[in-house]
């Protein structure tokens, strides 16, 4: 595989794009507006371009940080593997920036949305590259659950919500909460599972509270996701998914380290298979 393309991860897109395809489908439904369509695609590059930059910045990240060295728990990176330089990747990074900026402006404009919403792109990029990069990066205080509940669900859903619509439906927080903290999860057992790796680097919130609190936290996060999406959506097909977000909370219960790998992508499918459930039941789309 290309280094570049690798260093993307692509495979995180389903989970990034869960809360904008949630609110873009359910404005669209209300409105019943064909011609939103190209507002929606609009939304949809911008939030996977973000997500590429988030990827290769937290990489980049990491890599100068030593987290990403011998002992982690987590596949290893192309600029583990050697794949791409400090240089390349810092390359990567600039390029994709002004394309994320080209994308926004093209939303904002296209959609006849209010200027004001670039300040919240602008916010967007910020996050996207200050997870693990920068001076004082905000992933490394802890703070990474809280940028992932605010962005993966309040800006995501309601955001693509009113991009599209132009208006705002508070039930739409239903959503927004119960994606942003699935997301928030998938974090989670990603830092429950790099424990080891991270200590003495950076303070995520299990290496704060300790393993067997993070795994009680993570539960909470799944479960109280979920009720939120039976409730906003008010369809019993939603507890269908109660199984694997079961199976997934027994193998964070009885496994740590890279045991813990096949309950991310899990967790990944679930929230984008909840937000799914969501548009089928509040618009029949």
């Amino acid at each position: 595989m290309n280094p570049l393309i690798k260093s993307m991860r692509l495979r995180t897109l389903p989970l990034s794009l869960a809360g904008v395809v949630c609110g873009g489908l359910l404005a669209m439904g209300g409105l019943g507006n064909d011609g939103s369509w190209w507002t929606f695609a609009l939304v949809l590059l911008t939030a996977c371009l973000l997500q590429i930059l988030s990827n290769l910045s937290n990489e980049m990240g990491d890599h100068l940080s030593g987290v990403d060295g011998e002992g982690r728990e987590g596949p290893n990176y192309s600029m583990t593997d050697g794949g791409l330089t400090v240089k390349q990747m810092w390359k990567a990074i600039n390029a994709m920036v002004v394309v994320c900026c080209v994308s926004g402006l093209l939303m904002v404009w296209m959609s006849g949305s209010p200027w004001w919403l670039l300040l919240l792109g602008a916010a967007a990029i910020w996050a996207a590259t200050h997870y693990t990069l920068g001076k004082n990066p905000y992933g490394y205080r802890g703070l990474g659950d809280l940028f992932v509940f605010i962005f993966f669900g309040l800006v995501s859903v309601l955001g693509s919500y009113y991009v599209v619509a132009h208006s705002m439906d508070w039930q739409m927080l239903y959503p927004a909460v119960g994606i942003g903290l699935l997301s928030v999860g998938v974090l989670n057992v990603n830092n429950v599972r790099d424990m080891a790796s991270d200590e003495g680097i950076r303070r995520t919130v299990p290496l704060r509270i300790g393993e067997r609190w993070g795994k009680i936290y993570q539960a909470a996060l799944v479960i109280i996701g979920l009720a939120m999406m039976v409730i906003g959506s008010g369809t019993p097909w939603m507890v269908l998914l109660g199984a694997p977000l079961g199976w997934h909370l027994y193998m964070v219960r009885t496994r740590s380290g890279r045991d813990l790998d096949p309950a991310l992508p899990l967790l990944v499918l679930s929230t984008a298979a909840a937000a799914v459930i969501y548009i089928i039941a509040r618009y029949g789309l």
